[in-house]
């Protein structure tokens, strides 16, 4: 055995340089695993588009550091070590072993395809740390190549559940286990091959971490991280204070539906207020459960929350659990926000970017002014195409969550084209794209006058547009805002709406619901995505004549809309100006 050199007594006390170092140097261990599985990962999910998240915990089970990837995964890595830690008792946790999971309602997931696994760290021969990561998997089962469907209405329907089970023992994987994880899927061999990258990240990550504890003492390491976390906790408390005196404030902002086309609109309500120095964040008023799979389960509601919490409050505050002990949330049982099994819960995003424009809105009369936003597009379109590949004969399927509009801000326009609040992952490259299926990307770009007007113009959403190359090729969508765009702040109009099309600008043109499944193209069909833009701030009358010249000079928007939102002599001004 190694041996290990002697460290001074583990005292506790803040010291702001060691905290630091300390801090980072965990971080840079997730970093590290981070980069690895999307290096060594096989699937688009992980390597192109980044869909996954590593994190750190300590032997209690307490997250002391998550990697910078997407915030909705945080509530899949805390949830499936608190499964761990419920189902087996920690004498009965081994040195090699590992353990894997997605199940929502038993197992701490999100959602089905979020496939976590979490390795137990021993040093001293003391349980010291968990390594945890979490990979979107391309498809899990169920009737909807791609696994995830608005129209479910029950989680039977999503894929194959998987609660807290050993996937190695002794440092030995089981592969029985991954063999029967992937004879539910249609893609076994990328199941299986991602599924080992995990494992292994893990292992990576674990030495890392062993390392840092034998050169600290185990003792000493556990001190530190107590610091920490009581540090982070504190920080958090100073936030909060700022807020005491502050009446209750709600927001509410509404789903186009409940999954179903002909659904009534599903209310998201959340309101924040400060009780005996906690912050509570509370939505009654949030809608029931859905019929389809909108609903949030329970980790992923905590995930949403923290991320506003720290997006809001401290965006350099650690993710950890030190940051958790001030939030109270509160969900009325049966709601949407706190569903029962055995609801769908598989397009959850949609309805948690929708949750976290509510969280944004309602803070915002409690922050300082100078930080103040308009709505977001607050969606995760995705679309996913599928079939078998003429050329190998094999099923294929791709999928992308597409980018939209940020929010215009108090002192600046949104951001055009990305990822907001919970998700984060990339736009998967047409290059990819065409590489995984047989489609052709023909249109991919910004869409005009998709921003709202404002003093400052929300950001704009992205089009694609996507033909088949293929008989047969088999395709689902999930997206929403198709009713009622982002609304704007302090006077800025809303955002515009997204849509979805088949068989553009030809007489088959087909207008389709913001969600569907199964719907099947021949070779030469096409299909179009348009994604809402953000909301826009301030009065439109107050926007410079030189950014409304410099917005029709790049195409943002039409001549016809600027005058429609604008106004004539505003837009003839700015005209004159280009013509000179």
């Amino acid at each position: 055995m190694k041996s290990v050199a002697p460290t001074p007594e583990a005292k506790s006390g803040f010291d702001a340089i060691a905290m630091e170092i300390f801090s980072n140097r965990l971080l840079s261990i997730t970093e590290s695993m981070a980069i690895n599985m999307m290096r060594s990962s096989f699937s688009t999910q992980i390597k192109e588009r980044r869909d996954f998240s590593v994190g750190l915990f300590d032997g209690k089970g307490r997250l002391v550091s998550q990697g910078t990837h997407i915030p909705i995964h945080l509530g899949s890595l805390m949830g499936a070590v608190d499964a761990l830690l419920a189902r087996f008792p920690i004498d009965a946790i081994q040195p090699g072993d590992a353990f894997i999971c997605n199940d929502p309602y038993v197992a701490g997931g999100t959602h089905l395809p979020d496939i976590s696994i979490a390795t137990p760290l021993f040093v001293e021969n003391r349980l010291a740390a968990f390594m945890v990561n979490i990979g979107h998997h391309n498809d899990v089962g169920g009737p909807v190549p791609g696994s995830t469907a608005a129209t479910s209405r029950s989680i039977f329907e999503e894929g194959l559940r998987i609660p807290v089970m050993r996937v190695c023992r002794d440092g030995k994987i089981d592969d029985d286990l991954l063999e029967m994880i992937a004879l539910n899927t249609r893609l076994p061999e990328e199941r299986i091959l991602d599924l080992k990258v995990q494992i292994a990240t893990n292992e990576r990550g674990g030495s890392d971490a062993r390392k840092l504890i034998e050169r600290m003492g185990v003792e000493h390491f556990e001190a530190r991280i107590q610091d920490l976390l009581d540090y982070t906790k504190r920080r958090l408390d100073l936030r909060i204070a700022t807020l005491n005196g502050t009446e209750p404030s709600t927001f509410t902002t509404y789903l186009d539906d409940d999954g179903f086309a002909d659904g009534d609109k599903v209310p998201l309500c959340a309101t924040v207020s400060v009780e005996g120095g906690k912050l509570v964040l509370d939505f009654t008023g949030s809608g029931p459960e859905t019929r389809g799979a909108m609903n949030i389960a329970h980790n992923a509601l905590r995930a949403t929350a923290y991320y506003c919490v720290k997006a809001l409050l401290d965006p350099n505050l650690m993710a950890n659990a030190g940051m958790m002990a001030s939030i109270v949330l509160r969900s009325p049982e049966g709601t949407i926000v706190n569903p029962k099994a055995p609801a769908a819960v598989g397009s959850r995003t949609i309805a948690c970017q929708r949750l976290a424009g509510a969280i944004f809105g309602a803070f915002q009369p409690l922050i300082d002014p100078n930080t103040r936003m308009a709505s977001s597009y607050d969606v995760l379109p995705s679309y996913d195409f599928s079939g078998y590949h003429p050329e190998t004969g094999r099923y294929f399927i791709c999928g992308e969550t597409a980018g939209g509009g940020g929010g215009a801000r108090c002192d600046g326009d949104g951001m055009d084209g990305i990822h907001v609040h919970i998700t984060n992952s990339l736009n998967l490259p047409v290059e990819s794209m065409e590489n995984e299926a047989p489609v052709l990307c023909e249109e991919y770009g910004l869409l005009p006058n998709s921003g709202g007007a404002g003093r400052w113009r929300g950001g704009m959403g992205i089009f694609r547009t996507v033909r088949a190359l293929q008989d047969k090729t088999i395709v689902s969508a999930r997206s929403d805002r198709h009713l009622q765009g982002a609304p704007g702040s302090e006077g800025g109009r809303p955002g515009g709406l997204g849509r979805i099309l088949q068989n553009v600008g030809t007489p088959q043109e087909v207008v389709l619901p913001s969600k569907f499944a199964g719907l099947k193209l021949e070779a030469g069909e096409t299909l179009r995505i348009e994604i809402p833009g953000g909301g826009g701030f301030g009065d439109p009358s107050d926007r410079p004549v030189a950014l409304l010249a410099r917005d029709l000079r790049d195409g943002v928007m039409t001549e016809i809309r600027s005058r429609e939102d604008y106004g004539d002599a505003k837009t003839d001004a700015a005209v004159l100006l280009l013509a000179n």
